[in-house]
């Protein structure tokens, strides 16, 4: 059993429940912070969009990091994509890994896809996941194999763009949420964003197409559990 300790709420004149609901509603749901406003306004809680604003940037990745170390150890296959995201106007790259289930590994912003940023994004994996994988999956872009050869060349390196697919859909809900909001403002904003939103939104998106109704209803009651558990709204859940 993981142990999950709440972020602090002190000197926060609303409850637990409406802030942990709100940061909910905004990560999961391609919804600005306005709809989440009027959304609890039809609830009767009056809460503007700033505050909404503030809570999900002081809560969301508090709440993404104690989703993330809940999750099993990744396994030793990482597959690897890059993606353009507009920000201001200008064209940068969302680098993303995920490991074989489909969990995201760690996501980061740059301007380039070039060698370094190839490194750079290597080097940040090995920190953030502290293991070196078996075989790590690429489309046919030239820098990962640079980087590749020089920051883990233990791995075995797949490069090939039908054996890359898991990454590549994992970019969907990132298009989604882009479009909602009508692009990123910074580079930074950028990455707090997706650093929260890639931790929060997978833990509710369990496989629907795998799965039965009964036993899609049956996991979502154990997710919902564990989020209202890690937000300090409940008590402990069982594990999945």
């Amino acid at each position: 059993m993981v142990s999950d300790v709440p972020p602090s709420y002190k000197n926060h004149r609303y409850p637990v429940e409406v802030i942990a609901h709100c940061v909910w509603l905004y990560f999961r749901f391609p919804l600005s912070f306005r709809e989440v406003e009027e959304l609890m306004l039809e609830r009767g809680v009056v809460v503007s969009y700033e505050t909404i604003r503030r809570w999900c940037v002081k809560f969301g990745q508090a709440y993404a990091n104690t989703l993330r170390r809940r999750r099993p150890r990744p396994g030793d296959t990482w597959h690897l994509n890059e993606m353009f995201i507009k920000i201001g106007g200008e064209h940068k790259y969302l680098w993303r890994a995920v490991d074989a289930d489909g969990y995201v590994l760690d996501i980061l912003v740059q301007n380039h896809r070039d060698k370094d940023a190839a490194r750079r994004f290597f080097r940040r994996l090995l920190t953030t996941t502290g293991k070196v994988p078996r075989v790590i999956v690429t489309d046919k872009l030239r820098s990962y194999g640079a980087a590749h050869r020089e920051v883990m060349p233990s791995a075995e390196h797949r490069s090939h763009k039908g054996l890359n697919n898991r990454a590549e859909n994992s970019h969907q809900p990132t298009r989604q949420r882009e479009r909602a909001m009508k692009g990123f403002r910074s580079a930074g904003g950028a990455q707090r964003f997706l650093s929260a939103f890639t931790g929060i939104s997978p833990h509710f998106r369990p496989g629907r197409h795998l799965m039965t109704a009964g036993r899609y209803r049956f996991e979502m009651t154990i997710r919902f559990a564990i989020w209202d558990h890690i937000t300090g709204t409940a008590g402990p859940p069982a594990t999945i």
